[in-house]
């Protein structure tokens, strides 16, 4: 009996070996990284093309690290640890695409009452404890913050630890839902099909949420979809054990930073 395992549509199939324990992506492709997973069984890898590959780094903006906003030091450890991955997809030759809330007036018009309620719970119940200086999506957040998550404003701004190690190849997508992917209207999904990428390495804030968010949605529509742990947090307890699970068992696969700056291209 072969040990091969193949599926999916003929463009775009996965190919499994039993011997090896390893996913191969993408097929024929002459340039492919393999890299370790990290969460589910023990001593599985996947192999992934450099030049169908993308890096999405999701909403890591003031708003969401920086002090004066939120209190996030899980968000902020994954900041070291993804500057070191974005200089090896650098090295890689792999996209690096900035993925970030930037509202506009239009977006106000047509936002979900549940998307609006998410950032509006410190004003609906009154609550004295962890006051945030916003008052929702579109509020004017004071000083020369902005309003909160509009695009060209201080806090929705890059990061500066990270904003320092932009370049002009980056591409920058703006996003207007939790999810940067939930519909063709979105100018992530639109920069990946253009570009040609199949396979998304995915970092950011916050994990169970927007990260976690995106994710679902490639998945859904096809795309490979890759989670680097340690790049990767959130403020909420315990999520990031459940949407690792989940992430190995259903969605696709999760490593971390060092099993992909130590990969090797095969």
């Amino acid at each position: 009996m072969s040990s091969d395992i193949s599926f999916g549509p003929p463009a775009q199939q996965w190919h499994y070996s039993k011997s090896t324990k390893t996913y191969d992506l993408v097929g024929g492709s002459t340039q492919k990284l393999k890299v370790l997973t990290t969460e589910g069984p023990d001593g599985v890898s996947f192999t992934i093309s450099l030049e169908l590959t993308a890096l999405v780094i999701v909403d890591m903006q003031n708003f969401f690290l920086d002090a004066k906003c939120i209190n996030h030091p899980n968000g902020l450890k994954a900041v070291e640890p993804t500057i070191k991955v974005i200089e090896k997809c650098r090295e890689l030759g792999i996209q690096v695409i900035w993925l970030n809330w930037g509202l506009t007036d239009h977006d106000m018009t047509t936002l979900p009452a549940a998307v609006q309620h998410g950032f509006m719970k410190n004003i609906i119940h009154e609550t004295t404890a962890s006051i945030q200086p916003w008052k929702g999506l579109g509020s004017e957040m004071g000083g020369s913050m902005g309003r909160c998550l509009f695009a060209d404003t201080w806090n929705a701004d890059i990061y500066p630890p990270l904003k320092k190690h932009v370049q002009p190849s980056d591409l920058h997508c703006a996003k207007n839902r939790m999810s940067g992917l939930w519909t063709p209207d979105q100018p992530l999904w639109k920069t990946l099909k253009e570009q040609k990428k199949t396979t998304v390495l995915f970092a950011g804030v916050n994990t169970d949420q927007c990260v976690l968010g995106t994710f679902v949605d490639g998945y859904n529509a096809g795309w490979n979809c890759i989670m680097i742990d340690d790049c990767c947090g959130t403020t909420t307890v315990g999520a990031r054990e459940v949407t690792l699970l989940n992430v190995a068992s259903c969605y696709g696969f999760v490593t971390d930073s060092e099993s992909l700056i130590t990969a090797k291209v095969v």
